[in-house]
């Protein structure tokens, strides 16, 4: 068996006072699916870190294969010090890497190479990131939260292009779909260690509660055994004394095992303050119009929403969802058409802002401006530190600025805040932004069981499928289609994804908005892909050289003595003519459908 790739052994690493990591192991083979799972502040980021080589472990070895390369994408990537997307991008090749690539995956993600990468958002910055890991096509993988700030059109895409990748890939991601789509090996970051269940992510909640499970009635156990032993000391007939402070050993070694023990973190608990409910229609728009100068982003749109509905807004981003949210809950006024929102609803909206939140005010501040030890619940009085504990924060949190909490920590802060105020609509954008697998399945629970209505837009399918009655998909064009069912159900019906616009397409489809009649949609005209034009150029060269192959092992087989002289060598160079013919086949099929469209679009 061949040796791993990368290897971490006996990893152990602290945070301040807590300790991230204890004699943890992982290996890594060529060509590996793993996905690597925890909760918030596990140490997933700080183990993956140490896996890049970035951070030394305070114990531990890692040893990583000779000539192996490696790259590692951040969670937040520093951009600065470079004067071009580009030139970023590029900087992530080695000697003899194909420079050509990086034009390929700046064009499929969708950026503009020029462009100065100050002027990114967070969304443009992390696609850059993973131009600049992927273009090398590296032995080993390293990707810490991929999915986050991409619209579906990008996950969709990145999807596909590791699906195709030959390198050894290492996850870290809350996006459900994602682990299952991709991961074959899940590693669990669970109190400091690690353990592997050597199956894909679709097989690891059930596993991981099972083991849960038993560790309670391990604990149950063991506390049981402790009050036997107790109740011996206090009411057992007096023995040797030898055999006395046996026992009495023994039960002192019992209350530390159970004192050292590190118990499993607990779970969010969501209670939502909910208002009386509103009437039976919720919202109503009719033939709704709404552009931004030649730009449509709602064209003749209509809905009904009533109580109990649970939509979800899908499209790519710049698609126009914050808009037509925006336009459906009466915060801006349409160009045309009509919108009423029912007089009793109250209106709650979640739209994970980081900035909304001060990061001088102290999470009591937060949860409570107003002062005071307790705030009304779901109509019931609540101490402020109790609310935060369901929440999972501590005492001592509580009196801690915003700005020393985590992305996930932010995230909880928020939900908190949210459903703390009383509403019968819940206007939901992105709320599962960093938030961990067990928060999300709460979430989740609590608006399926949620009375009142709910609007919600996220790129996280799973969560989508498991909470939205129906969805509300971009079709381009300031075109929306209502798909009832969640996202799998309006692939079904659709027959097909999201597909995304890179800056030529986005180029095109700008060009023939201006230039079109108004009222009428434009079409933008098809145009071959950069990498359908470099394979273009490319294949006639290639298939050549295929044909120079073929020409030398046809010559090699001629020998009429090589069969009986050296049998192997004969079935080898046979095997090996198969196979170029093949590819030389693959080559001319290929040519031939791309000068087919080129000439068609021409």
């Amino acid at each position: 068996m061949a040796p791993p790739l990368l290897l971490l052994q006996n990893i152990s690493a602290r945070l301040g006072g807590a300790q991230l990591l204890s004699d943890a192991q992982m290996s890594v083979m060529a060509g590996a699916r793993v996905c690597l799972v925890g909760r918030n502040g596990s140490g997933k980021s700080t183990l993956l870190k140490i896996a890049a080589g970035l951070i030394a472990p305070d114990k531990g070895e890692r040893v990583l294969s000779g000539g192996t390369t490696l790259r590692y994408l951040p969670q937040e990537p520093d951009l600065t010090g470079y004067e071009t997307v580009h030139a970023y991008a590029a900087s992530g090749l080695a000697p003899g890497d194909d420079a050509y690539r990086v034009d390929y995956l700046l064009e499929s993600l969708g950026l503009d190479g020029q462009a100065d990468p100050k002027t990114l958002s967070g969304g443009e910055a992390r696609r850059a990131a993973l131009a600049q890991v992927l273009a090398p096509q590296p032995d080993i993988l390293l990707l810490d939260e991929p999915t986050n700030h991409l619209d579906l059109p990008a996950i969709e895409w990145l999807e596909n292009e590791l699906r195709q990748m030959r390198a050894a890939i290492v996850l870290v991601s809350h996006d459900r779909r994602f682990l299952q789509n991709l991961s074959r090996e899940t590693l669990w970051l669970d109190r400091g260690a690690i353990r592997n269940l050597g199956q894909g992510f679709g097989e690891f909640e059930a596993w991981r509660d099972a083991v849960l499970e038993q560790e309670e009635r391990d604990q149950h156990k063991l506390d049981r055994k402790i009050a036997m032993e107790e109740d011996w000391i206090r009411y057992g007939v007096t023995a040797r004394r030898k055999r006395n402070q046996g026992r009495l050993r023994a039960l002192a070694g019992l209350r530390e095992q159970r004192r050292t023990q590190t118990r499993a973190t607990g779970n969010v608990k969501f209670t939502v303050s909910q208002t009386e409910s509103a009437g039976k229609l919720i919202i109503e728009a009719s033939h709704v119009t709404k552009a931004y100068g030649a730009r449509v982003m709602v064209h003749d749109f209509g809905l009904r929403i009533q109580r109990g509905d649970r939509i979800g807004l899908l499209g790519p981003n710049g698609a126009g969802k914050t808009t037509l949210l925006k336009l459906l809950t009466g915060a801006m006024a349409p160009d045309a058409g009509n919108v009423r929102v029912a007089e009793t609803v109250q209106m709650v909206t979640l739209d994970q802002r980081r900035d909304a939140l001060d990061p001088t005010a102290t999470l009591r501040e937060t949860i409570n401006p107003g002062g005071g030890d307790s705030l009304s619940i779901a109509g019931q009085p609540k101490h402020v530190m109790s609310y935060l504990k369901d929440f999972l924060f501590t005492p001592d949190q509580a009196q801690s600025p915003v700005g020393v909490l985590s992305g996930g920590e932010r995230g909880r802060l928020l939900l908190a805040r949210a459903l703390a105020l009383p509403s019968n609509l819940l206007v939901l954008d992105e709320p599962t932004n960093d938030l961990d697998l067990e928060t999300l399945d709460l979430l989740q629970e609590m608006l399926s069981d949620y009375p009142g209505t709910v609007l919600l837009v996220s790129h996280d399918r799973d969560f989508i499928d498991r909470v939205a009655t129906s969805v509300i998909v971009s079709e381009g064009d300031g075109r929306w289609i209502e798909y009832a069912g969640g996202y799998s159900d309006m692939l079904a019906q659709r027959g097909h994804g999201f597909a995304a616009i890179t800056p030529a397409k986005a180029a095109q489809k700008k060009t023939a908005v201006q230039t079109a009649a108004p009222g009428k949609p434009a079409v933008a005209k098809p145009r071959l892909s950069f990498k359908d034009k470099h394979a273009l150029e490319n294949l006639p060269g290639r298939m050549r050289a295929l044909q120079d192959k073929i020409k030398t092992a046809q010559a090699n087989l001629a020998d009429p003595d090589l069969f009986a002289r050296d049998p192997a060598a004969f079935a080898r160079l046979a095997a090996n003519l198969e196979m170029l013919t093949s590819e030389l086949g693959s080559a001319e099929d290929q040519w031939l459908e791309l000068e087919m469209q080129r000439e068609a679009l021409e």
